[in-house]
This record gives C-alpha cells, sequence and structure tokens, in this order.
C-alpha cells in the first residue's frame, strides 16, 4: 500500500501534474473504499486530509465512471463501494506508476550508499537526518552498511513520531543536538527543507543532499523510456 501510495505522488511530480494529481486523489479514494466497510465521505476527507467538497466531486466523477457505487444505509449514511470495474482501475493506477518509484528506490540506494562510503573514508562517524518520507527507510539501510551511526532524525512534520530507535525532532531542536552533518532524506522536499535549514543558520557546507532532484531522476528515466 505504501508502494502505491509512494509510486503515484512521485508520479504527481511530472510534467502533467494536474492529470497526475487526479490520479493520485482517485488512487487514494478507492484505496479508502476497499475494506466495503461504510465510511462517510467526512471520514475520507480527514483521512486523506484533503477538503470535502474534493471527496465529493471525486465520488461522483468514480461513480459516474462506473468505479463506485452508492449504497444507501440505515441512519442517513451511505456506504460507497468499489465496483469490480473500479477495482480493476486501481490496480492499474497502482502498475502504471510503479516503475518510477523502483527507478527512485535504485537511485536513492546508489546515492547513499557512495555518500556515506565517501563520508566514512572522510572520516565522518555520525550523521543527521532532515526529511521523512517513503524513501527514507532506504537511507538508514545504506546508512548502517557504512558503519555509520545516526544521532538525530528531524523533520518540519511528523514530530514525535519514531523512526527505529529514534524519536523524530523538530528543525530547531535537532539543529541545537545534532553536531553532525545534516543529510537530507526526502527527496521530495529536498529544496525545502534545505533552505528551512538555511533560514535557521546552519551553513551550506554542512548541509548534504541527493545529487538529483525528484523531476530530474523522472525525467531521465521517461527520457531512457522514450528511446527504448
Amino acid at each position: 500500500m505504501h508502494i502505491f501510495r509512494a509510486a503515484l505522488i512521485v508520479h504527481a511530480m511530472n510534467d502533467d501534474r494536474e492529470n497526475s494529481q487526479d490520479d493520485l486523489r482517485s488512487f487514494l479514494l478507492m484505496s479508502e473504499l476497499e475494506s466495503d466497510e461504510p465510511i462517510s465521505q467526512r471520514e475520507i476527507a480527514g483521512r486523506l486530509n484533503i477538503a470535502l467538497g474534493l471527496v465529493n466531486s471525486y465520488l461522483k466523477n468514480l461513480a459516474a465512471k462506473g468505479y463506485v457505487t452508492v449504497k444507501a444505509m440505515p441512519r442517513n449514511r451511505f456506504a460507497y463501494l468499489l465496483t469490480p470495474k473500479g477495482f480493476a482501475e486501481k490496480s492499474r493506477l497502482a502498475f502504471q506508476h510503479l516503475g518510477n518509484f523502483n527507478k527512485l528506490y535504485q537511485f536513492t540506494r546508489q546515492d547513499s550508499h557512495s555518500l556515506f562510503a565517501r563520508l566514512r573514508e572522510e572520516g565522518i562517524r555520525r550523521v543527521s537526518f532532515c526529511g521523512v518520507d517513503e524513501l527514507t527507510e532506504i537511507f538508514f539501510l545504506s546508512l548502517q552498511e557504512a558503519g555509520l551511526e545516526l544521532e538525530t532524525v528531524m523533520d518540519t512534520r511528523n514530530n514525535g513520531e519514531p523512526f527505529f530507535n529514534r524519536q523524530i525532532v523538530k528543525l530547531p531542536e535537532g539543529i541545537k543536538t545534532s553536531g553532525s552533518p545534516i543529510v537530507l532524506t526526502s527527496l521530495q522536499r529536498a529544496e525545502e527543507l534545505k533552505q528551512a535549514l538555511l533560514n535557521l543558520g546552519v551553513i551550506d557546507a554542512r548541509i548534504l543532499g541527493p545529487a538529483l532532484s525528484y523531476e530530474s531522476i523522472l525525467r531521465r528515466n521517461g527520457t531512457r523510456q522514450n528511446r527504448l
């Protein structure tokens, strides 16, 4: 489920942003409906953190396409259920964009491995992470393979949540308690997080990040596919 979500979020970074965003929201909505349990539009909006009006609009659109059926329930509730056609469409969306996630996984694995190997050669033994998303665990795996220690995990989101044996802290706290290099470990928000660190007084030389951006990785992938 997380891989499928990540693949669609990745695809939303492509040039056709409007259609990609429609794909993402449609997929997430259909994923919420696949359990066949009654759920309100308000509950869906809360889970996906999108406006109630958008949920209503997307459900109407999915129903018009035959992907969702509406069933009346007691106490003026409604059950929104995926049709067989809807299950097929959800699977199509996931499969169509899974290649993008695989490309990002491969790049992140190679890039983080090279980065931590170089730091070890330079005598660095501890680093901090900034930014947590679906790909951050790959950085952690490469860190362990290089024999380095994770000092602090910081982010502008997810504060207080666990990341393996660490707790995610806010940027000001992470900067204060960490004296190690800070590695940007969210490809999607790398530029945003780097700017936030700079605004808090972290010098540029201390911030390490991916060699390529989300967009450039996908652009390379798309160019390669077009040549095949």
